[in-house]
């Protein structure tokens, strides 16, 4: 797939920046998944596991997009 731009209600955005918001929106969904369970207080420093679980899901998702 080529990465052109996407029309999202008139305005051209580019395709990246749809793959963060999607990236945020499944990280929140993990962020929550991991406190119902009480899996958070075990990470060292949350802030950069959630960063890094970030990067990990926006890569994944970009790899996806690009087969």
């Amino acid at each position: 797939m080529r990465f052109t731009e996407i029309n999202l209600f008139g305005v051209y955005v580019a395709p990246m920046s749809v793959m963060m918001v999607a990236a945020w929106v499944v990280t929140i969904g993990l962020r929550r998944f991991a406190a119902r369970f009480g899996l958070m207080p075990y990470v060292w420093h949350p802030a950069l596991f959630v960063f890094a679980v970030y990067m990990i899901v926006l890569s994944s998702i970009t790899l996806i997009v690009a087969r």
